[in-house]
């Protein structure tokens, strides 16, 4: 069985570049950003670079990829300002992951900011169904860490987005997000109730994706900050029992580590190598 796992690498040079740098690291699936996360900046993706990035993306075996979107992104918002920017963005991120052959764009819900969680739900949805989305892409909403009025914390955030909306919707799990929004990954026994919670929740049929990262603080701490697989705190023993579920054999993980202690993606995706049985 094959495991699918890469990392987010840098477009730095030109998007094709990607595909080099996740076979540098040693991954076979992936994650970019179209631009800096940090401004409002269409992906101006030109159509040789996109062809080869299809190309070598093919010949080299290595996807599939998601696009994640700008932290600036609020689908929650009650501000039309910042709604019908994110709007935009949004719609030129699918059109850029249809142009690159890439099947899924990753979101944060984003923060109600005072509206309330159920208007904010509902702003989301909105937002997502004024896109037009091709056919061939699928927009993922991401789990959270679940700080101040950050919305996608709670299972049931995901669910009642996938539920409102009219746009067909998958899910991406993150690993430090979750365990920082109070479900414990940290031993088998937790692995199988959070698996099993998000189940019965949303539906493990729409987990499509999963952020990979261990958490440098406790369970339902709230704070977003990832540590090198297995040195946090939902260690080895969590991830272990994570990556060996059956839940999860045809799942692609994108690592979102951090570069410190001498270590990198390759470390970590070596090590994730390592925590799955039977991977070739």
């Amino acid at each position: 069985m094959t495991l699918n796992v890469g990392a987010h690498v840098s477009i730095a040079g030109g998007i094709d570049n990607a595909v080099e740098r996740q076979l540098d690291v040693g991954g076979n699936c992936g994650q970019i950003f179209t631009h800096s996360p940090q401004v409002w900046q269409s992906p101006n993706v030109d159509d040789g670079e996109a062809e080869a990035f299809r190309a070598e993306s093919e010949s080299e075996d290595v996807g599939p990829w998601v696009i994640h979107t700008s932290y600036l992104v609020n689908l929650c918002t009650p501000k039309e300002d910042l709604r019908e920017k994110s709007r935009t963005a949004m719609q030129e991120e699918v059109d850029a992951a249809h142009k690159l052959g890439i099947p899924y764009v990753n979101v944060h819900l984003g923060a109600h900011t005072g509206a309330g969680v159920e208007q904010g739900l509902e702003n989301a949805a909105s937002v997502i169904d004024s896109l037009d989305v091709p056919d061939d892409v699928t927009v993922l909403i991401e789990s959270d860490a679940g700080s101040g009025t950050k919305l996608g914390g709670d299972f049931e955030h995901l669910a009642t987005v996938l539920e409102l909306a009219d746009t067909d919707l998958d899910v991406c799990l993150d690993t430090a997000h979750a365990f920082a929004a109070g479900y414990d990954l940290s031993t088998p026994e937790g692995v199988e109730e959070t698996l099993a919670e998000l189940d019965d929740v949303v539906g493990l049929e729409h987990l499509a994706y999963v952020h990979l990262n261990d958490s440098k603080h406790e369970c339902g701490t709230n704070k977003d900050e990832h540590a090198h697989i297995g040195d946090g705190h939902i260690g080895d023993r969590g991830f272990e029992a994570f990556l060996n579920h059956d839940a999860l054999a045809d799942v692609p993980l994108a690592l979102e580590t951090p570069t410190e202690d001498g270590r990198s993606y390759e470390w970590n995706i070596e090590h994730v190598r390592e925590l799955r049985d039977g991977d070739q």
